[in-house]
């Protein structure tokens, strides 16, 4: 694809990946996420999401469980692994995984690149009993520069703060990546589409920005989650997905990611990001964020 001056424009093949961890078994976790990536790069795929958690599974009996299949970030083995993974095939990927860091457990999002580690975000904002066994995240809502673009990342119930989005994209990020583990929403209409997917959309188009969502399907001591995985372009509708919503899958869209900043004027007169009131409200939500080009 080439702009209207000729040149080159870069399309990004993104891949949700879809699967289903067991508790306790990082071994196997690791193994299937490595061959479900493998199967992504083999079609294309430069940009790889996989679930909250991908590594240990997500329902922990007790803290010192958790604390058992938690591993240091970038040291441990899992980021070892996918970054091996990286390299050999020329891609980006971001992760779910339990980090520990001294006597502290995060649920984090790893960002990895051909040339290893790149950053990591830990999880903001806590979902029922991961306040027994995680601190909340102490790093904001970073952006990262990569050849792909300006990739950001969130967890699960971030995405339920229209915070969580806002900050990343005044930070100039062009794709949220959400590691996720959607379980079942109070009220939910079988009939709809998950809640979750609307949040995705919403966050999408109110923000001019790309999202890819990757969420694990199955049971697990008890708690089933819902699937239906999705990639939403910066108009905010569905360009990949939603995933079925119980087996594991990989869904595909390819991406020019530019368009979130350059499409980003809806018409003569309004920006969605340029138009905020910030005589009325803070420009950074009194984070200590600092803008980016947006």
């Amino acid at each position: 694809m080439t702009d209207r001056k000729g040149r080159q424009e870069a399309v990004v093949r993104v891949a949700c990946i879809q699967m289903e961890p067991r508790v306790g078994d990082k071994a196997h976790n690791v193994e299937r996420s490595l061959e479900l990536i493998e199967e992504a790069a083999d079609q294309g795929a430069k940009l790889v999401v996989l679930p909250e958690l991908a590594n240990s599974g997500y329902v922990f009996e007790n803290r010192e469980e958790a604390f058992a299949l938690a591993e240091p970030v970038p040291s441990g083995e899992t980021v070892r692994a996918w970054a091996a993974a990286a390299k050999r095939h020329d891609f980006y990927l971001t992760a779910g995984i339990c980090e520990r860091d001294g006597e502290a457990l995060y649920n984090s999002a790893v960002l990895i690149g051909p040339e290893g580690h790149i950053g990591t975000f830990r999880k903001v904002h806590l979902w029922n009993e991961e306040n027994l066994f995680f601190e909340p995240g102490n790093v904001g809502f970073p952006v990262f520069k990569t050849p792909l673009g300006r990739i950001a990342m969130i967890i699960c119930y971030d995405g339920w703060f229209p915070e969580s989005w806002r900050l990343c994209a005044l930070q100039g990020a062009d794709i949220v990546c959400v590691s996720t583990n959607w379980v079942p929403i109070p009220g939910q209409d079988p009939k709809r589409e998950a809640m979750a997917n609307i949040l995705c959309m919403a966050a999408a188009h109110s923000n001019s920005i790309f999202v890819a969502a990757a969420d694990r399907v199955g049971t697990e001591r008890g708690q089933p989650f819902i699937g239906q995985s999705l990639i939403v372009s910066y108009t905010g509708w569905p360009i990949a997905g939603p995933a079925g919503r119980s087996g594991e899958e990989i869904i595909y869209a390819d991406c020019n990611l530019a368009d979130a900043r350059r499409k980003r004027n809806w018409n003569e007169y309004n920006q969605v990001l340029r138009d905020r009131r910030s005589d009325v409200y803070d420009e950074m939500l009194g984070s200590s964020a600092r803008p980016g080009w947006y």
